[in-house]
């Protein structure tokens, strides 16, 4: 726990984690969660404005220790409950009457259940609820001692505020929220390079983003260049991330044209199909290794965009030199990505999602032009246009993968002797591992003779 996670690159987090600018992983709830923890979320480019503009404003408005709680009003249904009970991984519906928590209803509470009753049917009417002004240590002892999981958090007035649940009082004590300086939440959004970029930039700004990331799949192209400088002559108060790229080049002429942090990755996303199609990429850790050291040399920084699968992979990028690991598709399979929550013939819940240049996601960029562009853009594609990403029942929600990761980032941070991240990129020591050295290096979950 002494060692320092907290990003030096300017963009205010305390954990070096971005949740990825796609559009089944990057929402409201995402980025409210990740930056309660200390990460960031990006929100996708292709949203129209007004949408990002309140997403910001919801997001910002958030309480940084106590999560948002899901709510209905008595007389709405156990269908309107099982709908939204997923949502989030508290998994409880805070039934309230004029502001005022009433019940509580759960999973459980609607099984066997008609799903037209009304939730003041199957509420939990012995309600406990929890002060507004109790730290992380408090909260928990309080839970502790009533013996709930959960309750409801209310103002001095007995307004709802939260939700508090036991292990999100732990969490308190473990992580640090990433806020700007007025103690609100941070969020990221990103821009593309066509269109009027600056102004598109500019209005990201004004409403409330912290850190604007200009984002397409090949950013060391002119286009880039020219949006780049676009940004830069505005003299915007933030950090701007630019990508992506794979080559100390690319690093240089994006930092020259204004950008302070490049993102560095083509082809290594579980969506991305770039390689096969294409036979462009490069494997992500030199990527990162060479970009990083330009980086460096130059004052700026790097951020690792794909190719994350275990909590390993953020460590080698950090190991590279990375100052922030963007995580897309593992986080896809939690509670708080937008998809909606569906099951397979087994009965496992899973949720889609999709890469970003793939049809899907083209047919949505392009839905303002008119039938002919569509369908010539619709030809082209370089993704996964849907892909299951299964909930680990063991860690449902992204907070729980969160946990995972950490961990091990700390535990690797001790390993190299590391205080914090800076020290970790410069005393980790990197060698090549063989496939039988890292199949040797994968656990046991049976015994030898299964």
């Amino acid at each position: 726990m002494d060692v320092d996670l907290a990003s030096t690159d300017g963009s205010g987090t305390t954990i070096p984690l971005v949740v990825a600018n796609m559009t089944a992983i990057s929402g409201r709830r995402m980025a409210e969660t990740i930056a309660r923890r200390g990460g960031i979320a990006v929100i996708p480019q292709d949203i129209p404005h007004a949408v990002v503009d309140s997403v910001i404003k919801w997001v910002k408005a958030r309480h940084v220790f106590f999560d948002t709680p899901i709510t209905l009003n008595p007389h709405q249904t156990v269908a309107d409950a099982v709908s939204l009970l997923h949502k989030r991984a508290h998994g409880a519906i805070v039934i309230v009457d004029g502001g005022k928590p009433v019940g509580i209803v759960t999973e459980e509470d609607c099984k066997s259940v008609d799903r037209f009753t009304q939730l003041h049917q199957v509420m939990s009417k012995e309600l406990i609820t929890m002060a507004d002004n109790l730290d992380a240590r408090a909260a928990f002892e309080f839970l502790n001692q009533h013996r709930h999981k959960l309750a409801p958090v209310v103002s001095s007035n007995g307004d709802l505020v939260g939700i508090m649940t036991r292990i999100g009082a732990l969490r308190g004590t473990l992580y640090s929220p990433a806020v700007d300086a007025s103690n609100h939440l941070r969020i990221a959004a990103a821009v593309g390079i066509n269109g009027d970029v600056a102004a598109k930039a500019a209005a990201l700004v004004e409403s409330g983003a912290d850190v604007l990331v200009v984002d397409t799949a090949h950013g060391h192209q002119k286009k880039m260049i020219e949006a780049l400088k676009a940004i830069k002559s505005l003299g915007l108060s933030v950090p701007i991330v630019a990508g992506n790229v794979v080559t100390a080049d690319g690093v240089r002429d994006l930092v020259a044209a204004g950008a302070s942090i490049i993102k560095v990755g083509v082809g290594p996303g579980a969506m991305c199909t770039t390689r096969m199609q294409t036979g462009v990429g490069r494997p992500q850790f030199s990527a990162v290794l060479e970009c990083a050291t330009e980086a460096k040399k130059l004052g700026a920084h790097v951020w690792a965009d794909g190719g994350v699968r275990h909590p390993r992979d953020v460590a080698l990028a950090l190991a590279a030199g990375a100052s922030q690991v963007m995580i897309g598709s593992w986080f896809a399979g939690t509670y708080e990505s937008p998809g909606d929550l569906q099951s397979d013939v087994n009965g496992r819940l899973f949720k889609e999602s999709f890469g970003m240049a793939s049809a899907r996601a083209v047919a949505a960029r392009t839905s303002g032009e008119d039938a002919f562009e569509r369908a010539r853009k619709a030809l082209f594609e370089e993704g996964i246009s849907t892909s299951r990403m299964y909930l680990n029942p063991a860690r449902p929600g992204v907070e729980d993968l969160l946990d995972e990761i950490i961990a091990g980032l700390r535990s690797s941070c001790t390993y190299a002797g590391a205080r914090n991240l800076d020290e970790f990129a410069e005393r980790a020591v990197i060698g090549i591992q063989s496939s039988a050295g890292y199949a040797e290096g994968r656990p046991l979950h049976s015994s030898w003779g299964n």
